[in-house]
């Protein structure tokens, strides 16, 4: 059990801000995602045997975040409203990420992308997944997994990139 612990302890150190941030740019509010990582956390600490055989276990983390949120959403049975993009300025730095937080630009061009496509990018760059092992986490096919990462990118440089001036031929 010592040793059960001490490999848990050292994925939690190593994974908690990574799966964090990438909650956060799905679920778009800090304290959901907070609560959504720690009970993520909680569950695979009670199937760490199984757990820490997954191929990912930071996605299966992650997953299970979301899913833990569908599942909140589901029993309210109300819209949660996603911030307005404008206030994402004053969001605090993820807790304990150090001077790696989600920039907030960045963060609301992500909120403006679709649903799945914010996990795809999540899991692909947060996580550093490949898309195989994406596709299967999210239980998409890989080409699916493509074609989303390639519309959020090709997003996210026309909200991100500065639009440049216009040269006039005199």
């Amino acid at each position: 059990m010592s040793n059960q612990r001490a490999d848990f302890a050292e994925f939690y150190r190593r994974s908690r801000n990574d799966c964090l941030r990438a909650v956060l740019v799905n679920v778009g509010d800090q304290d959901t995602a907070q609560d959504l990582v720690a009970e993520a956390f909680a569950r695979a600490w009670a199937s760490w045997r199984t757990v820490s055989r997954h191929p990912a276990p930071a996605a299966w983390v992650v997953r299970t975040a979301l899913n833990a949120g569908v599942s909140r959403w589901r029993r309210r049975r109300r819209e949660i409203p996603l911030p307005d993009p404008g206030s994402l300025a004053s969001l605090p730095a993820a807790a304990g990420a150090g001077d790696d937080p989600v920039d907030p630009q960045v963060m609301a061009a992500l909120l403006r992308l679709p649903a799945r496509q914010r996990q795809v990018v999540a899991l692909r760059l947060f996580l550093d997944l490949d898309t195989g092992r994406t596709a299967e986490v999210l239980g998409i096919a890989p080409g699916t997994v493509t074609a989303h990462l390639a519309r959020a990118i090709a997003a996210l440089r026309h909200d991100l990139m500065p639009v440049l001036p216009q040269e006039t031929s005199s």
